[in-house]
């Protein structure tokens, strides 16, 4: 609550100041012969009460003048929002222990992130290994998303590495998307060994949508421990594994979608990498706020009339001074 005008409440002292001069003097009360002591000790202060109802009414009526109300704001965003969806492999290389625990663990980690700082965004989630599906389609719900790739599991696909075909099935979820901006980000471990679609003939769909397509190779180079192969029970056992990586492959579908690559051999560049994405592709936000009001004094002016109507209807109606 808040004032519009409170210099009015500086009224109150002249005006009251006046009434009282006004009021002061001598007045003379000539009792009725015919009503007794009791009435007239009842009248007599009642009537002594009624100048409180008018300096109430003023008092109302000055602050009706400096008008209470009350004032909140509201902030209207307008975003130019981006299409994002980001493609991860879940190929059983993903599991490797070059990273504290594996490549995937840190690759959601850091992608849940990178989505808790799009909150205009409409972001999705494909999964890829020999195959690809839609893990989660787009939407502005950071929170749903995030459960999706915390729920990213090795072993639901055939193994192998498709990169084609998740870079198809993301470009797919973007194809009908009214966005101005559409962004696919790829990330994978390996090189490309699986699935129907080329990675550069998808590539080049993306190209002809408008969709750019940002890289991510992950993993380091050389002997890692790594899945040698599947037990019954659905786990891995590990050993000690040559990896390699494609690169070229990847530098080729950004350069052809104007995206870019990137190479992150830890945590640390991976975070960096999906911080510089992050900025490139900034949404762009308009913010106007708008400012109301709600006047109160109406209230106050109505309650000062009730109070006026109240001292006159009892000075000149039951507690009247005399009776004829």
């Amino acid at each position: 609550m808040s004032l519009a005008d409170p210099l009015w409440l500086l009224l109150f002292f002249p005006l009251a100041w006046l009434i009282w001069r006004k009021q002061a003097g001598i007045s003379l009360r000539v009792p009725h012969p015919h009503t007794s002591l009791a009435d007239r000790s009842y009248r007599t202060i009642l009537r002594s009460k009624l100048p409180v109802l008018r300096w109430f009414a003023l008092g109302l009526l000055i602050l009706a003048m400096a008008r209470p109300q009350r004032n909140w704001e509201e902030d209207k965003i307008k975003a130019d929002a981006l299409d994002i969806v980001l493609s991860m492999d879940i190929s059983p290389s993903m599991l490797s222990r070059d990273f504290e625990p594996d490549r995937l663990a840190v690759a959601k980690r850091v992608a849940a992130d990178f989505v808790e700082k799009r909150p205009h965004d409409r972001i999705g989630l494909v999964a890829f290994s020999a195959e690809a599906f839609t893990q989660c389609p787009l939407t502005t719900d950071r929170r749903v998303v995030q459960t999706f790739i915390h729920e990213l599991a090795v072993g639901r696909l055939e193994d192998g590495t498709a990169v084609g075909m998740g870079l198809a099935t993301a470009i797919n979820r973007l194809k009908d998307s009214p966005s101005r901006s559409k962004i696919v980000v790829l990330l994978t471990d390996g090189e490309n060994n699986a699935g129907y679609i080329a990675p550069l003939k998808a590539a080049e769909i993306a190209k002809s949508l408008g969709v750019r397509v940002y890289t991510v190779g992950i993993g380091t180079e050389g002997i890692v421990m790594s899945p040698a192969q599947r037990n019954p029970d659905g786990s891995y056992a590990y050993a000690p594994r040559f990896m390699k990586f494609d690169t070229q492959l990847l530098e080729e579908i950004a350069a052809t979608t104007g995206g870019k690559f990137y190479r992150a051999f830890s945590e640390r560049d991976l975070k960096a990498i999906y911080a510089e994405i992050d900025r490139l592709e900034k949404t762009k936000i308009e913010i106007s706020t708008l400012r109301r009001s709600l006047d109160y004094f109406h209230w106050l002016i109505g309650a000062a009339v009730v109070l006026l109507l109240m001292e006159i209807l009892g000075a000149w109606g039951l507690l009247r001074s005399t009776t004829p």
